[in-house]
């Protein structure tokens, strides 16, 4: 049974498998979403489910947008590369360090304290498979944000770079670490 979907927004948060990777502090690559997976709310996207979006926004002259945590009123970057490739939904792009917002996400990303990708998005067609998963076989991509909690677990920024500050960072989180492992119950 196929289904076309008309109205609200849904979002898919995706913590990507390789992880996010953030370049210099502000550039940030990594799979907002992965075909085949089965994420927290029982949705499977299928291969090609974005390249219908992705084409329609490039005619137009328009992008997908970065967002902070799915708010709209934050806007925190800009998507340089968005595509699709036999993994899923790979994206890459600046954080504008520019903006309030997005020095603090460059910050949390650079420290790990956020790594998670969530794309925001409208179905055009779905169907159930016959385990009661909804396959997602071609959607209407608005955004892909930056998050603390993605609904698919692999969805991940998938390396950090150097910002200024990172080796005074990169070493607290060292202290951290080695005090964490003292502390542990052996």
């Amino acid at each position: 049974m196929n289904w076309k979907f008309e109205g609200a927004p849904e979002r898919k948060y995706h913590q990507p498998e390789a992880g996010l990777t953030v370049v210099d502090g502000a550039v940030v690559a990594g799979y907002a979403s992965l075909f085949g997976k089965r994420d927290q709310g029982g949705d499977v996207v299928q291969k090609g489910a974005y390249a219908a979006s992705l084409k329609a926004m490039a005619s137009a002259g328009r992008q997908v947008k970065m967002l902070w945590q799915h708010d709209p009123t934050m806007p925190i970057g800009v998507w340089d590369e968005v595509r699709e490739d036999a993994v899923g939904l790979y994206v890459k792009g600046r954080i504008l360090t520019e903006v309030e917002k997005g020095r603090e996400a460059a910050a949390l990303l650079t420290a790990g304290a956020i790594d998670g990708l969530s794309i925001g998005y409208r179905t055009v067609k779905a169907e159930r498979d016959g385990k009661g998963n909804r396959l997602l076989s071609e959607l209407e991509l608005w955004e892909v944000s930056l998050v603390t909690f993605p609904m698919l677990p692999e969805a991940r920024v998938a390396a950090k770079g150097d910002s200024p500050g990172a080796d005074f960072w990169r070493e607290l989180a060292a202290v951290f670490d080695d005090a964490s492992r003292s502390l542990a119950p052996r």
